[in-house]
């Protein structure tokens, strides 16, 4: 199959905070416990080291949104963060209005730091609340209590922010489904506009794989699964992704970028890029290394990239398919041949038999997934897979 674009994907800003202040026991992001003075000038000027080595790659393109994640990136400090969006705003073409979000722990802020944050230029902010249970937040190494939650969701409103996330995890490690209720009405209390609610997994590499706690029953989590998605939908949350939530108008557009196949340059240690290079019909992937330590030393080198590859026509097809079947809405179909550079006709197969099995339904214009296609999207994906 050959590849063939008629014109550039939306492009997205990725940067990489790699600390926090402890690493929480079910965390697999590459993310590392603060130990002694962080060198923040330092780190600021490698990540702008790292993205002006990037920028031949997307000369003159705009960038749509702009996500700053960890870690933890609200320990840095609100002069460091509008030091490095200057730097960004020198360098990329950001959109007027171009999302900008930044990731928050509840036990690392303040009123005063939201403000400076705001002013900086961040218009978005994810709050890792993930439960508003002081037991809970205990048994999963939170450095915050409830009320420290509480207290940030209301000062980044107070601060101005019109675009607020609340993360929470459901399944956690002895959680009732009463306390998945009770997470969801003091969520829904502080009117965020945007909810990211997922199932607390047992990664590898990560303390909980490897001594495992005791989690409720599948049934009881897949209760606590039901019932806030339809707790959610009542409030006038739609959802729109596997664990994503939203009011009208307020869907992140940096996921969205992510799911509809989007580019996006990634920067920082382990950080992951996407571009799509249209003349010459060729997708790449580029990934940093990955210990700070060592993209300190080398992020102004060429020793910062830790592996590049260039997708084929099947890993493009599959890719393609493993992001937009995340959403519940799916796919216009003219959008995978303008992200792929592939013809409809590459998926006819495996779309033709996912339909006979009830997992997604799809005409010449849309392609979206059942119910039954959400609760098996493995199954779902593995069409495409075999087709490969």
């Amino acid at each position: 199959m050959n590849i063939h674009f008629t014109q550039s994907p939306p492009l997205s800003l990725y940067l990489h905070y790699p600390w926090c202040v402890q690493k929480c026991p079910y965390c697999d992001f590459n993310s590392h416990a603060v130990k002694g003075e962080l060198a923040e000038g330092a780190y600021i000027d490698a990540l702008i080291a790292d993205l002006e080595r990037e920028l031949p790659a997307v000369w003159g393109r705009p960038v749509v949104s702009l996500f700053i994640g960890g870690g933890t990136p609200s320990l840095m400090s609100p002069e460091g963060l509008e030091q490095l969006l200057s730097a960004i705003r020198a360098r990329l073409r950001l959109l007027p209005g171009a999302e900008i979000t930044l990731e928050a722990n509840p036990g690392t802020v303040d009123a005063g730091r939201f403000r400076a944050f705001r002013e900086a230029g961040v218009n978005r902010l994810s709050i890792g609340v993930q439960s508003f249970q002081d037991d809970l937040l205990r048994r999963i190494g939170r450095i915050h209590d409830r009320a420290e939650a509480i207290r940030a969701a209301e000062a980044a409103r107070a601060a101005g922010f019109e675009r607020l996330n609340l993360d929470l995890m459901f399944g956690l490690p002895g959680q009732s489904p009463a306390q998945a209720r009770a997470d969801i009405e003091t969520a829904l209390a502080l009117k965020p506009d945007h909810l990211s609610y997922y199932q607390l997994t047992l990664e590898p590499n990560t303390a909980f794989h490897q001594s495992p706690p005791p989690l409720p029953e599948d049934d009881a989590v897949y209760g606590m699964q039901v019932g806030g998605q339809i707790r959610l939908a009542e409030a006038g949350y739609r959802q729109y992704e596997v664990s994503a939530y939203a009011r009208e108008g307020a869907r992140c557009i940096h996921n969205l970028n992510y799911w509809h196949f989007g580019d996006y340059l990634g920067i920082g240690p382990g950080a992951h890029g996407k571009i799509t290079d249209a003349p010459t019909g060729r997708i790449s992937r580029r990934w940093k290394v990955r210990h700070p330590r060592d993209y300190l030393a080398q992020a102004a080198t060429d020793g910062a990239v830790a592996g590049e590859s260039t997708l084929s026509a099947e890993d493009a097809l599959l890719e393609f398919m493993m992001n937009a079947l995340r959403l519940t809405e799916g796919f216009d179909t003219r959008l995978f041949c303008e992200r792929t550079g592939l013809p409809l006709d590459a998926v006819q197969a495996p779309l033709d038999e996912a339909q006979r099995l009830g997992l997604l339904r799809w005409d010449l214009r849309r392609v979206h997934p059942t119910g039954k296609g959400r609760m098996f999207l493995n199954e779902l994906l593995e069409l495409f897979l075999a087709e490969n």
